[in-house]
Order: C-alpha cells, then sequence, then structure tokens
C-alpha cells in the first residue's frame, strides 16, 4: 500500500495511525482492516512477498552455480529494488529496527526465507548418502546468507544509502565464504 509507505516516510511509522492511512487511500478504517489485520500487517507483507521472489530468483539460477554464488545473485531481487527506490528501502529498514513489533515480524519473516531457501541449496550441495547423520549444510549455509544480507542491510541503511548496497553483499559474503579466515 504505496499511500501507507509515503505516510511512514513523511510522518514516521509511530505517528501515523490507521485511520489517516484509511483516509488518504480513500476508504474506511473497516475497509482497511478487510486488507490488513493491523499497521504492522502493511510493512510486514513486503517481506512475505520477497521471500517468494528470492526462492524464484535462487531457482532461476544456473544450475552449474555453487549454492554460495547463487544465493548471491537471488540476494539481486533486493538490491536492484532498493537500487530503484532507495528512500523506501531506507524507510522499511529503519521503521523495522525501531519497533520491537516489527522487528520480529522481520525476524519471524527471514526464517520464513530460511525454510523456503534451504530445500532449494540443499539440491545445489548434493543429497548426503543415506546412512549418513542429517545433513544441516543446507540450513547453515542458508542462514549464513542471510545473516550477510542482513549486515549489509544494517550497513547501508547506517551510510543512509550512501554506500553501494551490491557491495556491502559482496563484502559480507566474501568475508565468510570458505578459507576467508
Amino acid at each position: 500500500m504505496a499511500v501507507a509507505w509515503e505516510l511512514f516516510v513523511q510522518q514516521g511509522y509511530d505517528a501515523t495511525t490507521v485511520d489517516e492511512i484509511a483516509e488518504a487511500a480513500g476508504m474506511s478504517q473497516r475497509s482497511f482492516f478487510r486488507y490488513f489485520g493491523s499497521k504492522e500487517d502493511v510493512v510486514l507483507v513486503k517481506f512475505e512477498a520477497v521471500g517468494a521472489l528470492l526462492a524464484a530468483a535462487l531457482v532461476e539460477r544456473p544450475v552449474t552455480e555453487d549454492a554460495w554464488t547463487a544465493l548471491r545473485r537471488a540476494f539481486d531481487v533486493i538490491v536492484l529494488a532498493t537500487e530503484r527506490d532507495p528512500r523506501y528501502g531506507l524507510a522499511l529498514l529503519r521503521i523495522t529496527g525501531q519497533s520491537p513489533t516489527l522487528r520480529a515480524g522481520r525476524l519471524e519473516q527471514q526464517i520464513r526465507w530460511q525454510e523456503l531457501l534451504t530445500p532449494l541449496v540443499a539440491e545445489r550441495l548434493g543429497a548426503p548418502p543415506a546412512d549418513a547423520d542429517p545433513d544441516v549444510r543446507p540450513a547453515a549455509v542458508t542462514a549464513a546468507a542471510l545473516a550477510c544480507l542482513n549486515i549489509a542491510n544494517v550497513a547501508w541503511m547506517d551510510s543512509d544509502g550512501t554506500e553501494p548496497l551490491d557491495r556491502l553483499v559482496d563484502d559480507a559474503m566474501r568475508s565468510v565464504q570458505p578459507g576467508a579466515f
């Protein structure tokens, strides 16, 4: 809901009321609640959509690409969207960083991203032998890559969007790839 985001950017998330969002969107408060359960849902719905986009981007990567590189390139979905509208990206990161409820919701969504991406990473890593212990590699690789994305996003936000997000993601992922330390 673009209207809500404009209000969040202009007046801040906490200062924006559901009534203001509904009025700006030309709907009643009751109509607003038919679409969203709460003001928080306006923000968190963005994270749901990103998970599906990341999974689709990972599936589209060449099968010959290693899992780490494929994850990095899948993250371009976020990087490119952020480059198109850095003001929105900064607002999203700041809003979700300032509200404990939204921070928890963002982390919950990122756990869902991990659940979506881990089976795709497992395919790239290959199946372990049938008699092997449970294979934690896919989840570990996925979680590490998502942590790098988070670190890069925070660094980008801290720079007020002046540092290139793609370079920050590359730097973060390069710092933990095998042989980096």
